[in-house]
């Protein structure tokens, strides 16, 4: 359930995004989710990909401000209300997200990424998992 994920620290321009997206394309690393949240002058691209030890390689080879977190992959059901139940049982149990995305990963399902401070990531994992929730792992993504 728990995978990395890289936050890449990109100029608010033209291109930008595309140049970034380019340099990984080329060193032959797919991404497998991305979600851009932006401000005024910069933008935070989060990235989860199937080889994050080289992702991380290139964008140091090519300069780039970048962090690496890890983050929960949990699956729920791809139909209204799979979300709803998921993030309830998080809320009961007090546990804080921080900022969440999705992706498809196969038929019926979604792969919510979520984060979660480090201080409640083992307990999320804990109620997630005895809730029937599973997740993915590095090696799936």
């Amino acid at each position: 359930m728990r995978i990395k994920q890289i936050s890449i620290f990109i100029e608010n321009k033209t291109g930008r995004l595309s140049e970034i997206i380019g340099i990984i394309a080329e060193n032959d690393i797919n991404m497998r989710a991305m979600a851009l949240a932006e401000s005024t002058n910069f933008g935070i691209l989060r990235i989860i990909t199937d080889d994050p030890d080289k992702t991380e390689k290139v964008l140091k080879e090519n300069e780039m401000r970048y962090t690496v977190n890890t983050v929960l992959a949990v699956l729920v059901e791809d139909k209204a209300g799979g979300l709803a139940g998921m993030l309830k049982i998080l809320a009961d149990n007090n546990i804080e997200i921080r900022y969440t995305y999705a992706f498809i990963v196969r038929h019926e399902k979604a792969c919510m990424i979520l984060r979660i401070s480090e201080e409640f990531r083992a307990k999320a994992v804990e109620i997630l998992q005895k809730a029937g929730y599973g997740g993915l792992i590095s090696e799936e993504v």
